[in-house]
């Protein structure tokens, strides 16, 4: 993930450019590879820099050949070889960056750009020509962006990766709305992601396609495998994070195996790099290039000694083959953690939190080993109904909606906790299941062949698509007993002494007094227990109460229960141990 900080329209902007390269220092974490800025007009773009596609030409950000179109983009556009090679007016692309083909397609589309994209983004573009500004955030939100406003300066307005670049500027900041595009001409955001499973209310018929399902997932893990870095895989050990794994080591040794049978034997042919040649990415049949710089894949899990996540992490590890680390850590190396979590993920939900510490503190330690990009499993269980609170799911309508409803707020929770943890150490994470193409196939599948049952546990149409079991000839993906695992959350997974101590610490931090008198400012925001109390608390010591509004506290649907712990729903049993 790379970090982006823009002002459009600044009154003084010569004057402002020292205060906007500070704030843009503020998410250097996102980009600490190189730093960059370029004004024009009385708009001021910059940007921190984290490299993994392009690495020796991308820096940005980027400009056309006339210098009028200045371009910063945090994100991975994965069809950017096929964008060079549909383009109907040629272009001469500068680098080799994946994200320079926004330039060409807002030549072309005008604020239509987006919607020809298949990426995870948001970037800031600059038209000098007209005085133009465009930004826009990807369908779902797996990127982060947040808009701002300042009394002070009426037309100017602020954008930025992150709530802590624009707060000393802002006293009124929003999270940009996924799906969107804004446009200074008519300073409107438009929604221009339009899927055909958005409206909630309709409730889809198409039989499920398990080939069809796997297919599309496994051609997400595909796309997203695009580097030119050493990469990686988030290996809870559970059914996402595992699929997500196994496909990625098929693709891995398919494209090792290529590499050895090729050896000494390639023909060095003549490319042109602005249709798309030579370059890393899926080419227009769907097949992957890319650099494989490890001998083997390699994946990540963490936990508390003994926690149910890192022994069966190491059981998948094994039977794939990667090259596995454990991570364990101590409670203690938790609860320091927390107050820096908080900063970095910018919230104060207790779901988010709980998850984020022991993703946060992971990430320190991949990047450590040298890796920048890792897969992870993020957006199945919206998708597919996979929180236990499912169970409680009156009919296959309410389920949908559900779904929809949660996919819609990722942007608000898991996308948040995977890019923000991950990027407090310059480490991207990738979603594979959050692709608009699987999410057009999973979003379709009639709710009843989602619903769980005494039949059929949550995720099973999920866990079918990949079960080879009647195919003796097919090698499979899983070992069944984690094919047909149950579902733990992540912040339950990692062990349940984590969050039994947060708790606890909660109430050494937080007194029953406290309770009673929350803070004034915090309106009808109130938390109703003292761990979520003690979370606020820390929030409000790194950001002021403007930020606040861009929070979403997580709830479950159907449950009387109040905390969000998978653990708590009255369904986490071992019911389907023998499964």
């Amino acid at each position: 993930m790379c970090g982006i900080f823009a002002c459009h329209s600044h009154p003084d902007v010569a004057k402002f450019k020292p205060t906007a390269l500070k704030l843009s220092k503020q998410i250097r974490h996102r980009g600490p590879d190189w730093s960059g800025s370029v004004i024009s007009n009385n708009t001021i773009l910059c940007h921190e820099r984290l490299s993994i596609v392009g690495v020796e030409s991308g820096a940005q950000p980027l400009t056309n050949a006339d210098d009028s179109i200045i371009l910063a983009v945090n994100g991975e556009i994965y069809n950017h070889r096929l964008v060079r090679k549909t383009l109907k007016t040629p272009y001469h692309f500068k680098t080799t960056s994946d994200c320079e083909v926004v330039i060409p397609l807002y030549l072309e589309y005008g604020i239509d750009a987006p919607k020809h994209l298949d990426g995870m983004f948001s970037f800031v573009l600059y038209d000098k020509k007209k005085d133009r500004t465009i930004a826009a955030r990807d369908p779902i939100g797996i990127t982060t962006l947040y808009q701002g406003w300042s009394s002070k300066e009426p037309g100017t307005v602020y954008f930025a990766s992150e709530l802590k670049s624009l707060h000393p500027v802002c006293d009124k900041i929003e999270a940009f709305p996924p799906g969107h595009i804004f446009d200074s001409l008519t300073g409107e955001r438009t929604r221009y992601f339009e899927p055909t499973w958005w409206d909630g209310e309709k409730i889809p018929q198409t039989p499920v396609d398990l080939k069809k399902l796997r297919e599309t997932l496994e051609r997400s893990v595909r796309k997203r495998l695009m580097a030119e870095v050493p990469y990686g895989v988030l290996l809870s050990g559970g059914l996402d994070s595992s699929l997500v794994a196994s496909i990625a080591q098929r693709e891995t040794l398919r494209l090792k195996k290529l590499a050895e049978e090729a050896n000494g034997a390639a023909e060095e042919k003549p490319e042109d790099l602005d249709k798309g040649e030579g370059l890393v990415g899926l080419d227009d049949e769907g097949k992957l290039s890319t650099m494989t710089f490890l001998p083997q894949l390699n994946s990540f899990s963490i936990g508390l000694p003994g926690s149910p996540d890192n022994e069966a992490a190491l059981k998948v590890a094994k039977f794939l083959g990667t090259k596995h680390h454990v991570m364990t850590f101590t409670i203690e190396d938790g609860l320091n953690a927390l107050s820096d979590v908080i900063y970095h993920l910018e919230t104060y939900d207790v779901t988010t939190i709980r998850a984020s510490t022991p993703m946060y503190l992971l990430s320190r330690k991949i990047k450590a080993m040298g890796i920048k990009m890792v897969l992870s499993g993020e957006g199945s269980d919206e998708i597919f109904g996979g929180y236990l609170y499912f169970h409680g799911a009156p009919n296959k309508e309410e389920f949908h909606t559900e779904c929809v409803r949660r996919v819609k707020n990722l942007h608000l929770a898991d996308c948040l906790r995977a890019n923000k943890s991950t990027s407090a150490w310059g480490l991207e994470a990738r979603v594979p299941f959050l692709d608009k193409e699987f999410l057009e196939v999973s979003m379709n599948i009639d709710p009843a062949d989602k619903m769980i049952n005494k039949e059929r546990m949550e995720k099973y149409i999920l866990r079918k698509a990949f079960d080879t079991s009647d195919d003796p000839t097919a090698e499979p993906y899983l070992p069944d007993n984690i094919l047909w695992r149950q579902k733990e959350q992540f912040s339950d997974g990692v062990g349940y002494g984590w969050i039994d101590a947060l708790k606890d610490n909660a109430e050494l931090h937080v007194t029953d007094e406290m309770m009673k008198n929350p803070k004034p400012e915090w309106g009808s925001d109130i938390p109703d227990t003292k761990e979520a109390y003690w979370y606020r608390l820390m929030f409000d010591e790194h950001f002021p109460q403007s930020c606040a509004s861009t929070v979403m506290r997580w709830t479950p649907t159907w449950s009387k229960q109040t905390d969000p712990s998978g653990r708590a729903i009255s369904i986490h049993q071992a019911k389907y141990e023998d499964a």
